[in-house]
């Protein structure tokens, strides 16, 4: 069971013990992301997650490095747009050093000059590399283009012409105002005592308050975008809009979204792929936000055979607004989604973050067997009623990299107006 502690300076602290297990896993959630950044600071909270590795008052960066290594812990941070993640994962009876180790990286980073400009070369490196992945690149182009002049639609990594104006102070002030008691989360699961909670209380409970980040609204706008680049498939990606994490149709949208494109067995898959021999790669995916969300697809093909792909995608789309899922796909789907939730949650990792986002999304807990009964309970009635209201060919947006991407033309052919 998920236990919950609120610190007096806001820290929120959740744990679940986890019996059979030496581990713990440990995780300093800061609810700052890329959509949290003005756009004059773009990247700045990807670029401070690389930084706080780089040293603190009381450790360079290789003290820190040495001080993970000597305890056996795995270590490492994420950034996406509306959180940070800081996590190890170690036996129980390191549990209260690593948990140091992490408050003396979110609470007492320097942000040296010099480790400063280091690091900016290798996240301007890290740019370079997802420039050099279609797919990725695709992603962020079509984000831009469907949330125009919003956070969301900016790039977690940030541009160079952003981050080339981010110095120590700039960092340093905005590092203060976001990583404070009221935007962080801690959550462990595994293997602990009460001397280790009381212990990490300790710490974090130092943390000033500060005041709680908000996520900004987000508007979508149906768009076409595309990048040139001389390579020898075409990265093709659509989305639709859909509805925020918290949305109780999120379980027919899981259901939906596994039968349309998600599995070998899925409705994308064996028509565009295993029938007509048309692609490699194609999968369908959802990404739900605070305020917003999509269903996706993407594929990557030929230039020749870019069009019969479209045609083909539309048409089971059209044929999954009209007639709906058949009872076996239903079930299918069902014991699938519910095997690879209980099977994920067997790890204190999975635990802990499981933890975090059910306190982020939905500021409370759901048992993974609270979640298996609402996916147990969707009906065919609501994945078509579903189907019919995100799968709107006038809202849907499209993206292409690669060589004569025509996205223009693409969009026409998927809205069903081949002659535009």
């Amino acid at each position: 069971m998920v236990e919950k502690r609120i610190l007096q300076n806001g820290v929120r602290l959740l744990y679940e013990h986890l019996e059979g297990v030496r581990s713990c896993a440990v995780g300093v959630w800061v609810e700052n992301g890329s959509c949290h950044e003005p756009a004059h600071l773009s990247g700045m909270s990807h670029f401070i997650e690389h930084m706080l590795f780089k040293g603190t008052e009381t450790r360079s960066a290789s003290d820190l490095a040495e001080a993970f290594d000597a305890i056996g812990g795995q270590v490492n941070a994420f950034t996406t747009k509306e959180h940070t993640c800081f996590y190890a994962r170690t036996l129980d009876v390191h549990l209260q050093t690593a948990a140091e180790l992490l408050y003396d990286m979110v609470h007492r980073s320097v942000f040296a000059p010099q480790e400063l400009e280091l690091e900016r070369g290798v996240v301007l490196e890290e740019i370079g590399m997802y420039e050099d992945t279609p797919e990725e690149l695709a992603a962020d182009l079509l984000a831009a283009a469907c949330f125009p002049g919003q956070p969301l639609g900016r790039p977690i990594l940030g541009r160079e012409e952003t981050l080339n104006t981010i110095d120590h102070d700039a960092m340093l002030a905005y590092f203060q105002s976001r990583y404070v008691g009221s935007n962080l989360l801690i959550t462990l699961a595994g293997s602990f005592t009460e001397d280790d909670l009381q212990a990490v209380g300790r710490l974090f409970s130092a943390i000033p308050a500060g005041d709680r980040a908000v996520f900004p609204d987000a508007v979508y706008h149906p768009a076409a975008t595309e990048k040139e680049k001389p390579i020898e498939q075409n990265h093709l990606l659509m989305v639709f809009p859909a509805f925020p994490a918290a949305d109780p149709r999120r379980y027919a949208l899981a259901v939906l979204n596994n039968i349309l494109g998600a599995g070998m067995s899925s409705r994308l898959f064996q028509r565009v792929r295993e029938q007509a021999g048309l692609c490699y790669s194609i999968y369908s995916y959802t990404t739900l936000y605070a305020n917003t969300g999509v269903l996706g697809i993407y594929t990557a093909l030929s230039r020749e055979t870019q069009r019969d792909a479209l045609r083909l995608i539309r048409e089971e789309l059209l044929r999954l607004k009209e007639t709906g899922v058949t009872e076996a796909e239903l079930s299918r789907t069902k014991d699938l989604l519910k095997t690879s939730l209980l099977l994920g949650m067997e790890g204190s990792s999975a635990r802990m973050n499981a933890i975090a986002r059910s306190e982020m999304v939905y500021g409370c807990q759901h048992a993974p067997e609270e979640t298996a009964a609402a996916l147990d309970a969707v009906t065919e009635e609501q994945v078509l009623a579903l189907a019919r209201e995100v799968l709107d060919f006038s809202a849907v947006s499209f993206a292409a990299v690669g060589k004569d991407p025509s996205s223009a033309a693409s969009l026409a052919l998927l809205r069903g107006n081949e002659e535009a």
